[in-house]
């Protein structure tokens, strides 16, 4: 048997541990008195780290076909979906308001799959989904501590800019060493585009779909000196 199957298991395992021990953080903060909603924003970003970043940057070394990641992220959006339909949502992470980590799930694969489909490389095809967990991820840190509520404050921004620009950079240059700079405006992007929602166009959806196009626009024009 091939062994990304076996990966693709090990990956699947490790997802669902660190969706699982959530649990332990959000009973810590609520008996310590921070408010439920805080809580579960603070826990919606260890999963975007942890889950969505670790796993980001394990594909490369794991995989060398998208079709296995792929497949996790499917069976992981289909997962999340139904815990919000059927009554059993994951009330440590997940509400009622929205289903944000059923479309960063879906993002996350679909980035990775497209990117890696039309250029070939793994490294490249991860770098929307580090945006999206490690960036975003500080950003409503940050905004937890500072502004103590969830909101689209700058300050987030800031951080998130800080996090993704050398992620950008390094991980592009990882891909396709004539890219790094094109990986930089992709953060730039990103930071910017993360401020805005559209109904049920979230932030993980345009973070992705706006920093692939960057991406794909560096691949086909070329490197910036």
């Amino acid at each position: 048997m091939d062994k990304q199957v076996y990966y693709s298991v090990i990956m699947g395992i490790y997802v669902m541990i660190v969706l699982y021990s959530t649990k332990v953080p959000y009973r810590m903060m609520v008996e310590r008195g921070v408010e439920d909603i805080r809580a579960v924003y603070y826990n919606r970003k260890i999963v975007h780290v942890f889950a969505g970043g670790v796993g980001s940057l394990c594909v490369p070394y794991l995989f060398t076909d998208f079709w296995y990641p792929m497949v996790c992220g499917i069976i992981l959006t289909v997962f999340t979906y139904i815990a919000h339909i059927s009554g059993r949502r994951m009330y440590w992470f997940q509400t009622e308001q929205n289903q944000n980590d059923v479309k960063f799930s879906l993002m996350w694969w679909v980035s990775i799959t497209v990117i890696w489909a039309l250029v070939g490389d793994p490294w490249l095809a991860i770098i929307p989904s580090l945006f999206m967990a490690f960036g975003d991820g500080i950003t409503g840190v940050v905004r937890n501590l500072v502004v103590k509520k969830r909101s689209k404050s700058p300050i987030g921004n800031v951080f998130m800019f800080i996090v993704s620009a050398p992620l950008g950079w390094y991980v592009g240059g990882l891909g396709d060493p004539s890219l790094p700079g094109w990986g930089l405006i992709a953060a730039a992007v990103a930071t910017f585009v993360e401020r805005y929602e559209f109904g049920p166009i979230d932030d993980n959806i345009l973070i992705t779909i706006f920093s692939t196009l960057v991406l794909m626009i560096g691949v086909y024009s070329g490197p910036i000196y």
